[in-house]
């Protein structure tokens, strides 16, 4: 399990890569704005941490992830500011903003597939073969501590925080920000969001191990890991209070929310904690952060769910 002093360590070394974002009071919610990141999402936050502690060798010969867009895109920022090669695999489905994205920063781009667990092979194949070191995209205890960074800040800027929203996908980001508040205020209750069509997270809890999807599918296409991992999975069920499921109308509604609401782009993955928590309604006391993890969207999409 990742530490409380493994997450602060990691706030020092990401500082001046990663922001620290705002976190927005809009009505009934306060929003912890991940989207304002370099690249558009809380991503950079883990790949900084793991990149930064890899020794000198390791770097030379250049890194390697899987991604279905976001991770990607942290990975290559973030070689490219330590000067040192990036390969990304990531899905024949992946938006080309996405996909841009990455090559934008100097990442070179392999497609394979539209599963997490064949975009994993084609990396793992590619490590191999070149001697890279890969940068998993969540089930990492390094990347973990990079996304609990985000946890501490919202502590650190809304004190009086009685609950949190967090997206669950693969599961790094509410393993590190569930890790973060529970070993600062136990009494912050958690609550993860994932999509209908790609609930892995609630099925695993539900049978008490991780848990293989044979399908997903939503709008939320950064959400659509089909098992959580290993060690995400154990922050979870230890950390985590609840799992909820939001649909893509309930996540279209709340990207449409944050724009008429807060003037935030958010990507349907971005939005679905909010989603989760305007379904839930406000807290009875105390505030509700909820956070917004991404706003890398096609605009001719997002023109769509905002109209």
């Amino acid at each position: 399990m990742v530490t409380l002093d493994d997450i602060r360590a990691a706030a020092v070394r990401i500082r001046g890569v990663a922001l620290r974002t705002p976190l927005l009071d809009v009505g009934p919610l306060s929003l912890k704005c991940e989207n304002l990141q370099p690249m558009g999402a809380f991503k950079v936050r883990g790949a900084c941490n793991m990149i930064a502690q890899l020794p000198p060798e390791s770097r030379a010969a250049g890194v390697i992830t899987y991604s279905s867009g976001n991770h990607g895109q942290a990975v290559a920022l973030v070689a490219q500011r330590f000067g040192i090669p990036a390969v990304v695999v990531m899905p024949e489905t992946t938006p080309p903003i996405k996909v841009e994205g990455v090559r934008r920063y100097g990442g070179e781009v392999l497609f394979e597939g539209t599963t997490t667990l064949q975009r994993k092979r084609r990396a793992e194949q590619e490590l191999a073969a070149r001697g890279m070191t890969m940068v998993p995209p969540f089930d990492d205890p390094w990347v973990i501590a990079g996304q609990g960074t985000v946890g501490l800040e919202i502590l650190e800027q809304c004190p009086g925080v009685t609950t949190v929203y967090v997206p669950a996908g693969g599961g790094g980001l509410i393993s590190g920000v569930s890790a973060a508040i529970k070993g600062m205020r136990g009494g912050v209750r958690i609550v993860g969001v994932e999509p209908e069509g790609a609930a892995k997270m609630s099925r695993s809890r539900a049978a008490g191990h991780p848990v293989t999807l044979e399908r997903v599918s939503s709008i939320a296409d950064g959400l659509l890991a089909v098992r959580p991992g290993d060690l995400t999975f154990e922050h979870v069920q230890t950390l985590v209070d609840e799992v909820m499921t939001v649909s893509d109308d309930q996540i279209r509604s709340a990207v449409r929310w944050l724009f008429r609401n807060a003037s935030l782009v958010a990507e349907p993955s971005g939005a679905a904690a909010v989603a989760g928590a305007l379904a839930q309604g406000p807290a009875r006391s105390g505030t509700t952060v909820a956070i917004v993890s991404g706003g890398n969207v096609d605009p001719a999409a997002y023109a769509g769910y905002i109209t």
